[in-house]
């Protein structure tokens, strides 16, 4: 089974190639989706993102998600607090997946994260694939799919990697400007899943 990792900063579109590579036959696997599912699930995590990040990121008991993420995107520093905490059982849960999708036979899985290299999945992959896009396209798409404000949006912009740290880690670059059809960039990806 073929193991890709796809990573980018937010709003290059990684979920539109992943969802292009699908119809080859790929399985999606979406590490913020996983991400949102163990940090509701674990007590060991809801537990250290309250000692991390402070008791304020709950309401009624529950973790205000929006209060996580105006913390933990606020600095370098606090995305990498976030990381560490989540990063593990993000990784357990990624493995369960990708040895499931063996098991089934399937032909390929896409491991789709925005830390792909910081987390270590990339070690999981046969390939790596990064989606990049012009800051001001990413900011239009992060603001208007998470209803965020334009600080909010460019403080997750600005807590991410520049663009050529995903350029000079992958092995592909899909440069996803809108001028560019996406198939056309996706070319030598897909001859690897035939």
């Amino acid at each position: 089974m073929i193991i890709i990792g796809l990573t980018g900063q937010t709003g290059a579109g990684k979920s539109t190639v992943a969802k292009i590579l699908c119809e080859y036959g790929c399985v999606h696997i979406d590490a913020d989706i996983i991400a949102k599912t163990v940090i509701q699930s674990s007590e060991t995590v809801l537990n250290s993102l309250k000692n991390e990040f402070g008791a304020d990121i709950f309401k009624n008991g529950s973790l205000d998600r929006k209060a996580l993420a105006k913390k933990a995107f606020s600095s370098l520093k606090n995305t990498q607090k976030l990381n560490a905490v989540t990063h593990p059982a993000v990784n357990k849960a990624v493995e369960k997946i990708i040895q499931s999708q063996k098991e089934k036979g399937t032909k390929a899985v896409i491991i789709d994260a925005i830390a792909l290299f910081e987390s270590g999945e990339d070690k999981l992959c046969d390939f790596t694939v990064a989606v990049v896009a012009p800051r001001q396209v990413r900011f239009d798409r992060i603001t208007k799919r998470d209803n965020i404000t334009a600080r909010q949006a460019n403080e997750r912009i600005d807590a991410q990697k520049d663009e050529s740290f995903y350029t000079e880690n992958c092995t592909y670059t899909v440069r996803n400007y809108g001028e560019f059809s996406l198939e056309k960039e996706l070319e030598p990806i897909i001859a690897r899943l035939s």
